[in-house]
């Protein structure tokens, strides 16, 4: 189940509740992003939910490549940038 009730096909724009177009049967995505608040009173509760303020928790996130890194695997090689 989506975690909005309201849909909207990708392809013709019809809505719906469901993830599958009822005109055209292709994907449908949330019709508006999830609400945000700055306030957010369930933040800290998420925090413990996550375990983040673990001093360890940092250690599983993911890290990205460095530009070097990218640049020896892309397959379009980019020239270096002059400093």
């Amino acid at each position: 189940m989506a975690r909005q009730l309201l849909q909207q096909c990708l392809d013709c724009d019809a809505w719906t509740l469901s993830t599958t177009c009822p005109a055209c049967g292709n994907k449908a995505q949330a019709a508006a992003p999830l609400k945000w608040s700055p306030e957010d009173h369930r933040a800290d509760l998420r925090r413990k939910m996550y375990n983040v303020e673990d001093a360890s928790w940092p250690q599983g996130l993911p890290t990205l490549p460095t530009l070097e890194e990218m640049r020896e695997t892309a397959e379009i090689k980019v020239p270096d940038e002059e400093e």
